[in-house]
């Protein structure tokens, strides 16, 4: 028996249940394993942070293989374009707020992060129906920041290579910093724009 669209010629919709999804619940999954390995260590540079970082990088590094696989492969679901994004906040989320209970990272810079990545993610869900905002160069740029200065800040390569790396770290994190205020204000500049021309369509 053939599915409702399909003898009228139109592929059938791709089930919730496919790999990139899956791979997507997993990263999920990682962050209360790696909030736990992290706090669990307690500071102490022991097997348990390198473990923890070491997920942190592997869930991280899923991030554009789920969205690759399902725009491959056709794969691209409803429920995929909502679980991405929150796969995304939930890990770096969970790895900023434990490195600030560790006394490692400023709250203030744990509290910016959080509040333009949860803001603009509702935000984006409130709004997908009058027309998305496509992720600029700096959004993406900002991405890679953020996982590249996390994982430096999760590694404790100060136990082998010295003291000097929390000034890596720390240079790392302000660059993460900086382009993720620019590219929130970038982004909710796109939306007033984009607002204005619904608005003056709207009006025509």
């Amino acid at each position: 028996m053939t599915q409702p669209g399909a003898a009228e010629g139109r592929p059938a919709r791709p089930s919730n249940w496919n790999l990139p999804n899956t791979i997507t619940i997993v990263r999920i999954l990682f962050a209360p394993v790696f909030f736990w390995m992290l706090l669990a260590d307690a500071g102490n540079d022991g097997p348990l942070r390198w473990w923890a970082a070491v997920l942190f990088i592997v869930g991280i590094a899923t991030d554009g293989v789920d969205g690759y696989l399902a725009r491959s492969r056709g794969l691209v679901t409803e429920l995929g374009k909502l679980l991405d994004p929150i796969a995304d906040k939930v890990l770096t989320g969970a790895a900023l707020v434990g490195l600030s209970i560790l006394g490692e990272l400023w709250w203030w810079v744990t509290i910016v992060i959080l509040v333009r990545e949860v803001g603009i993610t509702v935000y984006r869900f409130a709004v997908i129906r009058g027309g998305v905002i496509p992720a600029s160069r700096g959004g993406k740029l900002k991405t890679v920041a953020q996982a590249v200065a996390i994982s430096f800040a999760l590694v404790p390569l100060w136990v082998p290579l010295g003291d000097w790396v929390h000034w890596v770290n720390w240079v790392l994190m302000a660059i993460a910093l900086v382009l993720t205020v620019v590219s929130g204000l970038d982004y909710a500049w796109n939306a007033v724009k984009l607002r204005r021309r619904r608005d003056e369509g709207s009006d025509a």
